[in-house]
């Protein structure tokens, strides 16, 4: 065999160490956890909102939701929107710049807000419209007037009306299992009603999921995955496309992971603790990003998803909903803030005028970036035209790739040297930092470590007063 030259042997060196290390990463990338469709467009929606309405919204009382759980509502009939606007709705979701929007089909008084053939405690049974009134057509109407995502919020757990608490039905032996039989089928009818009458949605969810079918709950999974097939499932036993994010203060905990150990959040099948629920795990074998939620009415010790009489200094301030959505969507997380439409069918106006200001400073500080980048690999640097002024950092990874960042941080260099501005963790589909304002004229971004190649989709620096 002749003998190879340095400069041979240092190619064939160099080519039997990348094959190598292709190998390894190819490994890698096989490996990682990646979103399904849903989960993607959900995570990418960030922002959304959630509106709440039941019968006890008419009866001017404040609500309790211990008592409302085990309490039928006397007269259904006092269900009298007169002035119902979903439109109204709607267009104040989006003025805060909501890309989604969800609705409570039913709730914990079990009364269904549309027309329904199963279910004969719904819009049918009252004097409003003459019995033929359909509030979720009309916010599904609105949502694609507006071009804002459609979802429903089922509540099948508590249900006051047919003495459903938890899930099961009250009574014993043969009485029980009779109609706890007939309240799953109708719960799995009310489904399919849903999945099938309203064209594609966005999101399902089911208020504190809908347990095990395993165990006796209505078996709505293979429903849902045969109807909207493209719809993110929130939640069961079996499956949650999303996961809680431990809290309704519309903010999750740093770091915050897209994946999870588990294929749902069940306690009683899986050993999770409620850290995990939180931060997530950054090795988990499932795709389950957060969910942060708020109601708007939750500032100074109210917490408010209904409407209630004379709330209205309980609205979150400003700065409030801007530190949450740092907390949230800075953090990979979605955020869904919960609306109280009042009993004439209209979110009150000083509702509306706040999530216009809270749209009104999103855009101000992040519609106009003073650079964009985006790039791979464990270091991308980026130079300014000219000593710039930031004070707002934020990244996205490329999620269709997965999550694979572990460790990172952010240097600028300043007239006084390289200056250490940001460090972190997990980034996902974005992190957001503010900071005290630095002049710049290059920055980079160090990736410490990853589970294979970085995929920046965009780096933004911005500059607001």
């Amino acid at each position: 065999m002749n003998k190879l030259n340095p400069a041979q042997f240092t190619l064939l060196l160099f080519l039997i160490i990348s094959g190598v290390l292709f190998d390894a990463s190819a490994q890698d990338i096989k490996n990682i956890t990646l979103p399904n469709k849903a989960q993607l467009a959900w995570q990418k929606a960030e922002l959304g909102v959630i509106f709440h309405y039941d019968l006890h919204v008419f009866d001017q009382e404040k609500y309790s939701q211990a008592e409302n759980r085990i309490t039928p509502v006397t007269d259904y009939n006092i269900f009298n929107p007169e002035e119902l606007d979903t439109d109204q709705w709607i267009k104040a979701a989006k003025d805060m710049g909501a890309t989604f929007a969800l609705l409570t089909a039913t709730h914990e008084t079990g009364f269904a807000l549309y027309q329904s053939d199963v279910n004969p405690y719904c819009l049918k049974a009252v004097d409003w419209r003459d019995g033929k009134g359909d509030i979720v057509r009309d916010f599904v109407n609105s949502c694609r007037k507006f071009g804002i995502k459609p979802g429903v919020y089922l509540g099948i757990r508590w249900n006051s009306f047919y003495g459903v608490h938890n899930f099961r039905i009250n009574g014993e032996g043969e009485f029980k299992e009779k109609r706890q039989a007939y309240y799953n089928k109708m719960v799995e009818g009310m489904v399919k009603e849903i999945c099938t009458n309203y064209g594609e949605l966005f999101e399902i969810w089911f208020d504190g999921g809908a347990y095990d079918p395993a165990k006796g709950a209505p078996d709505v999974l293979p429903i849902v995955k045969k109807y909207q097939p493209n719809c993110l499932f929130y939640h069961n036993s079996q499956l949650a496309e999303a996961r809680w994010g431990g809290s309704e203060s519309g903010t999750v905990g740093y770091p915050c992971w897209s994946t999870f150990l588990y294929p749902s959040t069940d306690q009683e099948l899986y050993p999770f603790t409620f850290d995990e629920l939180k931060h997530g795990h950054s090795d988990g074998k499932y795709w389950m990003p957060a969910m942060s939620d708020a109601p708007l009415r939750g500032y100074n010790g109210r917490h408010e998803w209904f409407w209630e009489p004379e709330d209205e200094e309980h609205i979150y301030p400003l700065s409030n909903l801007i530190d949450m959505y740092y907390k949230s969507v800075g953090r990979n997380s979605t955020l869904i803030l919960g609306l109280t439409p009042n009993p004439n069918g209209l979110l009150p106006q000083p509702d509306v005028d706040r999530l216009k200001e809270f749209g009104d400073e999103i855009m101000n500080r992040f519609s106009k970036p003073v650079l964009t980048r985006s790039g791979k690999g464990n270091l991308i640097s980026i130079r300014f035209v000219q000593p710039t002024e930031i004070n707002l950092i934020s990244i996205r990874e490329e999620i269709t790739e997965g999550q694979r960042i572990r460790s990172f941080y952010i240097e600028g260099l300043t007239s006084d040297g390289w200056q250490r501005i940001i460090d972190g963790s997990s980034i996902g589909n974005q992190f957001i930092a503010q900071f005290n304002k630095v002049e710049v004229s290059e920055i980079k971004l160090v990736i410490e470590e990853s589970i294979a190649e970085p995929i920046i989709g965009e780096i933004n620096c911005y500059f607001f007063k």
